[in-house]
Parts: C-alpha cells; sequence; structure tokens
C-alpha cells in the first residue's frame, strides 16, 4: 500500500469539522480524550497500512512543543 497521502482527499472537509464538533459537544475533557482516541484506532484501522499510519503520527507531531519521535 501507498504511504501517507497528504493532498485533500476529503469532498467537504467543513462538513467534517462540523462532525468533530458536534461529536464533543456535551463531553467534558476525558470524554473527548476518550472519543478521540477511540475515533483514531477505528480511522487507523481502515486505513490498515502501517508505513501510513507511522508517518500521519510524525506529521500531526511536527512543530508540536515538547514532542519527541519516541512519544516522550
Amino acid at each position: 500500500m501507498a504511504a501517507l497521502a497528504t493532498d485533500l482527499r476529503i469532498a467537504d472537509p467543513d462538513e467534517i469539522y462540523a462532525r468533530l464538533v458536534a461529536a464533543h459537544r456535551g463531553l467534558d475533557a476525558r470524554q473527548g480524550r476518550v472519543f478521540d482516541a477511540k475515533l483514531i484506532l477505528l480511522l487507523a484501522n481502515q486505513v490498515g497500512d502501517m508505513t501510513a499510519i507511522g508517518e500521519a503520527i510524525a506529521a500531526a507531531r511536527e512543530g508540536l512543543s515538547g514532542a519527541t519521535s519516541d512519544g516522550g
């Protein structure tokens, strides 16, 4: 399978954002983190490509203060 695709493949990014915001509505901070973790794992399973998933993790951490490549 191909590595991480970074070109826009989403027909309506604003709709996805709106759905994510709606899904978080009414959740406290802990519930929001649990929801995010569950969604990430479900989507990672859908992707199924460990190379792409690893590249996505690295890309998501880019530029975050205090972030290290080992997850610490």
